[in-house]
């Protein structure tokens, strides 16, 4: 295992980098240091699982192919323990294994090859998420329950019913949905969403929104969130 420490920062941030092609782990690592983080390394799921547990990182990053227990069984595991965000790499441009990933708990994913300028801009968007998170859930304290008969979305319990069984979702999941739900029918474009949930400033993430869509649909069903080809998503309430 591999430690890196950043310089002394106030605020200095932890990444969990879980990756097991040394060469690739390190230069991330370094290029973490270089942003003022701190980084440890590890080489598989069953170690990132523990280091999580110890270190108590900001931001997990994440492969999926990884020797002794996959990224995708060590990140249910680390999420169960404590929400956290986790970025994953998969070297397979295949949809499907990025929504797996996103349901596993994972937040946002990266296909290999990748430019590490591009990862430092996708994690400071998932610190900033972080932060974004508290003051969403601080703002929906007092927020009524979006009542829609089948489906039921409490803001401030962050819970969603449906059929009377609660769904689990992700955060990211359940920020999505109820960005979309607080305004039933109307079309938000990507871009919309993205700076909504993700505080993103940029359109570089909208295949992210795609993913998680597919993945809230699901989990709540295909004709929960309509898509508006070229433009964006709307949500469209369940008829009883």
């Amino acid at each position: 295992m591999l430690n890196t420490t950043a310089r002394q920062n106030t605020a200095v941030r932890t990444v969990l980098v879980v990756e097991d092609e040394p060469t690739l782990a390190t230069a991330i690592a370094q290029r973490i240091t270089a942003e003022g983080w701190s980084a440890r390394v590890c080489g598989d799921g069953a170690s990132a699982v523990q280091a999580a547990s110890q270190l108590r990182p900001d931001l997990v990053i994440m492969d999926i192919m990884l020797p002794v227990m996959d990224g995708l069984e060590a990140t249910k595991r680390i999420v169960a323990e404590r929400p956290v965000p986790v970025l994953i790499l998969t070297a397979r441009d295949d949809e499907a294994d990025k929504v797996i990933g996103l349901g596993a708990g994972a937040d946002d994913y990266m296909t290999k090859p990748f430019s590490m300028r591009e990862l430092i801009a996708r994690c400071k968007a998932l610190l900033r998420r972080v932060e974004r998170a508290k003051v969403i859930a601080k703002n929906s304290e007092n927020e009524k329950i979006l009542d829609f008969g089948s489906m039921v979305i409490d803001p401030a319990q962050r819970i969603v019913t449906l059929d009377g069984k609660q769904v689990h979702l992700t955060p990211t999941e359940f920020d999505l949905l109820a960005t979309l739900a607080r305004r039933p029918k109307s079309v938000l474009t990507r871009e919309k969403l993205l700076e909504e949930v993700w505080d993103w400033v940029d359109a570089s993430g909208t295949r992210t929104v795609d993913s998680h869509v597919k993945a809230l649909r699901h989990k709540l069903g295909a004709d929960m969130i309509r898509t508006v080809h070229g433009v964006g998503y709307a949500f469209e309430p369940p008829t009883e």
